[in-house]
């Protein structure tokens, strides 16, 4: 795993039995716009998967539809062994989602939402919320109406880590932060979830937000997946070269953007443990790493 990401439990433990989701040739569009091409989608059990995509790029939509609140197309998805469309009651009580704008309850008080909530889930773990609240210094005693926008957000994985979750849904979680809170929730984050062995889809456009806990990583970009897998191997399997303008398509090619010197910068993939393409000793090309927000910036633009 990379250096900045918070370890799982061993994958004998953690990443053993089926899948907590699995997504299979999602469709999605409005009008003619298509915002989920063909997506296809595994998250293993125990792991955190980061979901980085540009603003608009379909990251909510696709979460929507993960967990059946936005009707598809086409395609199909099991959650936690059951047809997302069909989901006992028991299942439910077993994933949670944090939006990235919480809304409702506003005319309750902080105290009286957590009451509504504890009686909600039958695994609601009070210590666990209080000691949550206490450490991101939420007031019980105050309005949800008058909470901001970060308070709301933390309120909301309260709910979601005091239930002991197997499957945690967060979109933005931390976007109404600070770079320091976000940080702090993130770091906090990943140790309450994976030490009990949660598998989390954490979205956001702040790459440096999903290297800090994200072993494996999914990029979608106008609707479709352009990388998903490991971080580390991805990193380790794309580069970026820089080629005459006349230089032909390479094998593993992602994408191409032209330079105000005349030449093009490329990012091309490799099989792990394969070889660059030869074609790039012709051009004397030195295949450049890239960091993942290096390489989130050369294959969206």
């Amino acid at each position: 795993m990379n250096a900045h990401a918070v370890s799982a439990k061993p994958v004998s433990e953690s990443t053993s039995g089926p899948s907590p989701m699995v997504a299979c040739g999602l469709r999605k569009s409005y009008a003619a716009r298509s915002v989920l091409d063909g997506i296809d989608l595994e998250l293993p059990r125990g792991s955190v998967l980061g979901l980085l995509g540009r603003n608009g790029a379909g990251k909510t939509t696709l979460l929507n539809a993960l967990l059946g609140l936005t009707s598809l197309d086409a395609g199909t998805v099991q959650v936690l062994g059951e047809p997302v469309q069909a989901l006992s009651d028991a299942t439910k009580e077993r994933l949670a989602y944090v939006m990235q704008q919480p809304a409702g309850f506003g005319w309750m008080r902080v105290d009286q939402w957590l009451a509504l909530m504890a009686g909600s889930y039958p695994r609601w773990d009070a210590m666990r919320a209080d000691h949550l609240l206490s450490r991101w210094q939420l007031d019980i005693h105050a309005p949800m109406a008058q909470l901001s926008p970060g308070e709301r957000q933390r309120l909301e994985l309260v709910r979601a880590l005091a239930i002991h979750a197997e499957l945690l849904v967060l979109d933005e979680p931390a976007s109404s932060l600070d770079p320091a809170a976000r940080r702090d929730l993130l770091r906090d984050l990943a140790f309450e979830a994976l030490d009990e062995g949660t598998s989390v889809i954490l979205s956001s456009h702040l790459v440096g937000d999903l290297e800090r806990i994200a072993g494996q990583v999914a990029l979608l970009h106008r609707g479709r997946l352009l990388l998903r897998g490991e971080l580390d191997t991805i990193k380790e399997n794309h580069a970026r070269v820089q080629l005459p303008a006349a230089a032909e398509a390479l094998p593993g090619e992602i994408s191409r953007r032209r330079l105000e010197s005349g030449g093009v910068s490329v990012v091309i993939a490799r099989a792990p443990g394969q070889p660059w393409p030869t074609q790039l000793t012709a051009w004397h090309a030195q295949p450049q790493p890239l960091g993942l927000e290096d390489l989130f910036v050369e294959v969206t633009s």
